[in-house]
């Protein structure tokens, strides 16, 4: 009698559930789908994601490198199925090659990929596969099941007290920054791109080229600020295949079709290439950031990162970490006020009023954590040129004292720099040239040198070691770009 009842309330539930969700056929694939989530709804979510990845990331600056992928992207979209979306086309800052979509109509491409590419239809292709995750509804439909998902696990909560720890585990995988798309929906995303660059007139046959030199970045490398695309676009070793097959099938007349080198080439020229050591640079374990003129030295042998709002280094064990971030306070004493009066912080002993001559602020601290262990760290707020900077390190309550030195070290390292060496550091950036004479790419690199080797020149041509290129091609090349490390090396 009392499952009985359990099992009517859980199908009242489920019927409840299904009754506010909405089950049409996709304009663009042909699907029914079931989508708890309408229109509206979806450009909400994806408006509120597109904040905080402009925040986190950053746009590229070039206007007009902005305006270029915007006005290709709006022309794929209106003749899209779903051309009334508010469809946004940015590139981002990072270095990395990556491209994502987000539910309701935003689509971005890194200066990292745009780096990569050859030509017009290569990008036209890579933004048409963006375009037909957002109009086949692919992270929507992903969230829908995830909520049919939550339903159960709600149920299973009700029903098996146990369970209930891994609630927040449905609520996690609701992110939209970590939705990954299985291998149907990448192929039905490479046919809708093919399907708009078609309509277009561009050449369908680039779009092999462009996972050609993603499969070659990959294996030449893969860190950065976020995922690559090998990881966030799952690809089977059969997609170039797969794609070659189906435009075989197609049968279109490529005669007349678009594929852009020149004008995207003239249009990428100068864009800043690989990391950006005005957004600051290591040598070795110390961290250089020249817009802001100062360092600081994170422990030997940790992992170091720098990201747009902070950087910071992770012990090998991952059981410590120092992370340096701007304060929006006016003084180190109101940022360590505002520090401390968080619930759960306690104040501990006071330390050093200076940090390399700069005036700080600096404390012990403990967090009372309830569950799971407790932490202690060192906080400090530092003053340098009228702005404040909070500089954390911490670990567990139980790996204080084997952390302790190297954790104040960091933050006692702290100083302005005044060497205009490490100050004047400018990127690397894209040089297009258009050769007079036929030659070789060693012969290339010799005759205009490059601050990249010969391999990352090949992958970012598109070419092999070995290739020729005719009298008149354009070929890149990186210039420019050391950092006072780096020079000394060579």
């Amino acid at each position: 009698m009392f499952k009985a009842r359990w099992n009517t309330a859980l199908a009242a539930m489920m019927a409840c559930s299904f009754a506010v969700a909405s089950c049409s056929t996709n304009p663009a694939t042909g699907k029914r789908q079931i989508a708890f989530i309408g229109e509206e709804q979806e450009i909400a979510m994806g408006r509120e994601a597109d904040q905080q990845i402009v925040q986190s990331l950053g746009l590229y600056q070039d206007q007009e490198m902005q305006a270029y992928v915007n006005q290709l992207g709006q022309r794929l979209a209106k003749d899209s199925e779903r051309p009334n979306l508010p469809w946004t086309f940015r590139i981002v800052d990072d270095p990395v090659v990556n491209a994502m979509a987000l539910p309701g109509g935003f689509v971005y491409v890194t200066r990292g990929l745009m780096s990569h590419l050859t030509s017009e239809a290569e990008l036209v292709s890579v933004i048409g596969h963006e375009i037909g995750h957002v109009t086949g509804r692919h992270s929507v439909e992903q969230m829908s099941k995830a909520q049919l998902a939550q339903i159960g696990l709600v149920a299973g909560m009700v029903l098996s007290p146990e369970l209930a720890n891994y609630g927040d585990l449905a609520q996690t995988g609701l992110s939209l920054m970590f939705l990954k798309y299985g291998r149907d929906d990448e192929r039905e995303a490479d046919d809708l791109g093919l399907r708009y660059m078609i309509r277009e007139s561009y050449d369908p046959r680039e779009m092999p080229h462009v996972f050609e030199t993603l499969s070659r970045v990959s294996q030449q490398q893969s860190e950065g600020r976020i995922p690559g695309w090998m990881s966030t676009h799952p690809t089977p070793e059969n997609r170039i295949q797969r794609i070659e097959q189906h435009l075989a099938q197609l049968n279109v007349n490529t005669s007349n079709l678009t594929v852009g080198r020149e004008r995207y080439l003239q249009n990428i020229d100068s864009i800043v290439f690989g990391q950006n050591p005005r957004e600051g640079y290591f040598m070795g374990n110390e961290f250089i950031q020249p817009e802001l003129a100062f360092s600081i030295s994170f422990p030997q042998g940790w992992k170091m990162q720098n990201q747009k709002q902070s950087v910071g280094a992770i012990s090998p064990n991952q059981d410590a970490v120092v992370v340096l971030s701007l304060s929006a306070r006016r003084s180190p004493q109101e940022a360590a006020q505002e520090f401390f009066a968080q619930q759960g912080i306690q104040r501990g002993q006071a330390l050093q009023a200076n940090l390399g001559g700069l005036p700080a602020v600096t404390n012990v601290f403990g967090v009372q954590r309830g569950q799971g262990s407790n932490l202690m760290g060192v906080a400090a707020f530092v003053e340098n040129r009228d702005k404040v900077y909070q500089i954390l390190g911490y670990t567990t309550e139980s790996g204080w004292r084997r952390y302790q030195d190297q954790l104040s070290g960091a933050l006692a390292s702290f100083e302005r720099v005044t060497d205009r060496r490490l100050l004047d550091v400018q990127p690397k950036r894209v040089d297009v040239v258009s050769i007079p004479s036929a030659m070789s790419l060693e012969d290339f690199s010799r005759r205009y040198p490059s601050t990249v080797d010969l391999q990352t020149l090949a992958i970012i041509n598109q070419v092999d070691s070995s290739a020729r290129f005719p009298a008149g091609a354009e070929v890149k090349r990186v210039v420019g770009g050391e950092v006072p490390g780096e020079a000394r090396a060579r």
